[in-house]
């Protein structure tokens, strides 16, 4: 027994160093690095123990980015979640021709980079002449400046970040609604059940552990994906409006050159994702079906 162990230990070791030395090494050196002021550049670091985490909680910069974060992962969650699970329920059980055609065509973008997306929607929202600036011009109505408006410039990059995930997630969660046993969904339309109450008493139940797994990645993963555009279109701006936890991490460090200051912000960062996880562990795996 205990030789089968040695082996099992054996087995896991190289995965284990690996995930120390480019997991644990990392998050280790980042909170080292947050307890001093450095630009990169100098080789001396001057040590300033919680004067960056101060800094940072003393200022309304951070309530800001907070909020800003805040409404994106709201606004991410409606485009690439809750669209996307109803488009699945659509294609899955609702519409039976082309459905192959449609797949394709929403999964396509998906293979684009978020670099060819932002200059895409950059001419589409051009305030001059993209196309929803002729077509509210056709109607009397002057185009909104997408990128240089607060709030606004956040829904307009969160609708690069919808075109580019949208497929995805819906391909993920079509495979889950399909995978419902359609024994369970004709028994149901024998006993004269609706669409609604099909898809609220078997749908929701039988595929809620794929929707938790969208659900996840697209307030973790989401957040990531807002760095390409918001650094290629608005650099943070207009006034911060654009930034957030992720996007002023990288704004420090490589273009403020304040490394402790973005170490502190990756490592408050750090902690809402912690926060996020424990909540959803709490009040959302619970509630999961799970098939055995």
């Amino acid at each position: 027994m205990r030789k089968n162990n040695l082996e099992v230990c054996l087995y896991l070791l190289p995965a284990a160093v690996l995930f120390l030395v480019f997991f644990y090494w990392p998050l280790l050196q980042n909170l080292y690095l947050s307890f001093f002021s450095w630009n990169m550049v100098s080789p001396n670091m001057k040590f300033v123990g919680l004067e960056n985490y101060v800094e940072i909680l003393t200022t309304a910069e951070v309530f800001k980015i907070l909020l800003n974060t805040v409404l994106f992962v709201v606004i991410m969650l409606i485009l690439n979640f809750v669209l996307p699970y109803l488009y699945s329920y659509v294609l899955g059980h609702l519409v039976h021709k082309w459905t192959g055609f449609y797949r394709s065509a929403l999964f396509l973008p998906a293979t684009l980079s978020l670099a060819v997306a932002s200059i895409l929607f950059l001419w589409i929202y051009n305030p001059l002449a993209g196309p929803i600036s002729i077509v509210l011009d056709s109607v009397g109505m002057e185009s909104p400046r997408w990128f240089k408006e607060n709030y606004l410039v956040i829904f307009a990059i969160c609708t690069i970040i919808a075109w580019k995930v949208f497929g995805y997630n819906l391909i993920v969660m079509l495979a889950a609604m399909v995978a419902v046993p359609k024994e369970m969904i004709e028994a149901a339309k024998l006993e004269n059940a609706s669409n609604w109450v099909i898809f609220r008493q078997i749908i929701l139940p039988m595929t809620s552990s794929t929707a938790l797994y969208v659900f996840t990645i697209t307030v973790v993963f989401g957040l990531q994906y807002v760095l390409v555009p918001v650094n290629m279109l608005t650099q943070g701006g207009p006034d911060q409006g654009s930034s957030n936890l992720v996007y002023i991490i990288y704004q420090y460090a490589f273009t403020f050159f304040q490394t402790g200051r973005a170490a502190a912000y990756a490592v408050i960062t750090m902690v809402c994702y912690l926060v996020f996880l424990v909540v959803k562990h709490k009040y959302l795996d619970k509630k999961v079906y799970y098939e055995n």
